[in-house]
């Protein structure tokens, strides 16, 4: 979780200009880039940045969904808290996955964002010399 909100952070500082990410697509390195992905990386900002409060509110505060007794009585008829272990573990192990994932994008995403400054800046100064 502190990976992600770190890289977050990064990414927050350093994208001082998202527009320069319109038409970019994503690319990994030494790898030509993606034509199937239809998301460029103006849009995966935009999400990262929406996902970002969810993430740090936690989904209890997006729904406020609690179970009502008669639910919970039901629950404990069926022997449900029998394998509630593995169930928080298979959603624990999920949620580990999709951070990971977020993080790398976000990661990438800061990456391609100083290349694009480094190209603007090199071709600055080649129209100067």
């Amino acid at each position: 979780m502190e990976q992600y909100f770190s890289a977050t952070q990064k990414m927050e500082q350093e994208v001082m200009f998202p527009s320069l990410l319109r038409g970019v697509f994503p690319q990994e390195e030494g790898v030509a880039p993606d034509t199937k992905c239809h998301t460029d990386l103006y849009e995966r900002y935009q999400l990262l940045k929406a996902i970002k409060p969810m993430v740090e509110k936690g989904l209890a505060s997006v729904s406020d969904q609690s179970p009502s007794s008669a639910d919970t009585d039901a629950a404990l008829d069926e022997g449900a808290d029998s394998n509630l272990e593995e169930r928080l573990s298979h959603h624990v192990n999920g949620l580990q996955q999709v951070l990971t994932d977020l993080t790398k994008n976000t990661k990438a995403l800061t990456r391609r964002y100083s290349q694009i400054l480094e190209e603007i800046n090199l071709s600055e100064d080649q129209s100067s010399s």
